[in-house]
């Protein structure tokens, strides 16, 4: 189907850069350098000034970028790690292969972790907290980080949605031991197949990692302990490099995008909007994705695509815990807000390709729907 608004538009966004693009990877190909060359150090140190961390280490995927995270942690068997259910099926699967325990808490209405009911899920065998810094918006990185000091966890930083997001200025994935960003081709910074890192302040984090995304080999081809293969590939890096350039921009464009959502649609009372982009206050979000909260969301869904608009129902309508192969259905009668949340969320088009016409007529249909 040709969608009026598509929910995201690759080609568009290709036709962009693409002159550069073809430059860039011409030249790094033509160089023959294809892994663990300059052009990812590079982008290795320009993630990490980006982000505010003193490393970044590129990675396969933010999955692996999760997973050995915990493992450099020292997280494992007999441990306890704490998320919310409210996000992609990788944040579990993390802490699951880890072979530690998995806490499900619940989430509040800005579908971020839910602060007080991380303290009370706080036990003694509670080895770190992995918050899910959602659609763009940091979470309350103040209350977490307190928690943190007074229990001593560790905190992994699932920042996959939120590069460039801040609370009370300081950048996601820079809080915790460390943060953890996806570079999957949706994402605020995409390349054209899969990529991750991880950003961290710590030193022997940084030794750890590089060794478990590569074999656990040395710089003296020793090999220090069993491990596995999750390289960013090069030529990705050299593309992200070249991209992180232009994110600051592309998030002023997510951030105006957001700010007519919210002009258009509030007032509504059938709707729950994300909170609007502000100058001032400890949130800075950079709207990785537009998620609300509708009446008759199913209904509501049926006639956006019918009038053109392309809609997502996030992690295909499901919440971690709803997933019945997963065997967390344990968790049900504690995740209220989650619950009502995945029977009311829809994602519409945000991306930085949309015009501010086509914004109008998702806006405009959404009202008219209702009958206002």
């Amino acid at each position: 189907m040709a969608w009026k608004v598509p929910y995201i538009n690759y080609p568009q966004q290709y036709e962009k850069t693409r002159t550069e693009l073809l430059e860039l990877i011409d030249s790094t190909l033509s160089a023959g350098d294809v892994m663990l060359r300059h052009q990812l150090h590079d982008f290795e140190a320009n993630l990490a000034a980006f982000v505010g961390t003193q490393h970044a280490v590129g990675m396969g995927n933010c999955t692996d970028a999760l997973h050995l995270s915990l493992l450099a942690a020292g997280v494992g068997p007999g441990d306890e790690v704490i998320t919310v259910s409210h996000t992609m099926v990788a944040t579990a699967s993390a802490i699951h292969h880890s072979g530690a325990d998995l806490s499900l808490v619940d989430i509040g209405d800005d579908h971020n972790m839910d602060m007080d009911a991380l303290e009370k899920a706080i036990t003694p065998r509670t080895k770190a907290v992995m918050p899910v810094h959602l659609n763009g918006r940091v979470c309350d990185m103040g209350r977490l980080m307190a928690l943190a000091d007074k229990h001593g966890f560790a905190v992994i930083e699932d920042a996959a949605q939120a590069l460039g997001g801040s609370f009370n200025g300081i950048n996601a994935g820079s809080f915790g031991l460390a943060g953890c960003f996806s570079f999957y081709p949706a994402k605020l910074l995409g390349t054209y197949g899969d990529g991750g890192a991880v950003t961290t302040n710590d030193s022997d984090m940084l030794y750890r990692l590089e060794l478990l995304r590569n074999h656990g080999r040395t710089e003296d081809n020793d090999v220090a302990f069993w491990s596995f293969n999750s390289r960013l590939d090069n030529l990705h890096a050299a593309i992200l490099d070249f991209k992180l350039k232009l994110l600051p921009e592309w998030i002023d464009r997510r951030r105006a995008v957001a700010q007519q959502y919210h002009s258009i649609l509030s007032g509504l009372s059938q709707l729950l909007l994300p909170p609007p982009p502000v100058k001032e206050g400890p949130y800075y979000d950079v709207f990785q994705n537009y998620e609300i909260e509708a009446e008759s969301r199913d209904e509501l869904a049926k006639h956006l695509n019918e009038q053109g608009i392309e809609t997502m129902l996030p992690w295909g309508g499901k919440a971690v815990h709803q997933f019945k192969g997963l065997g967390l259905g344990r968790f049900t009668d504690t995740l209220p807000r989650t619950e009502l949340a995945f029977s009311r969320m829809l994602m519409i088009p945000m991306h930085c390709e949309l015009s501010d016409d086509q914004v109008e007529y998702v806006g405009h249909t959404i009202r008219n729907f209702y009958g206002s």
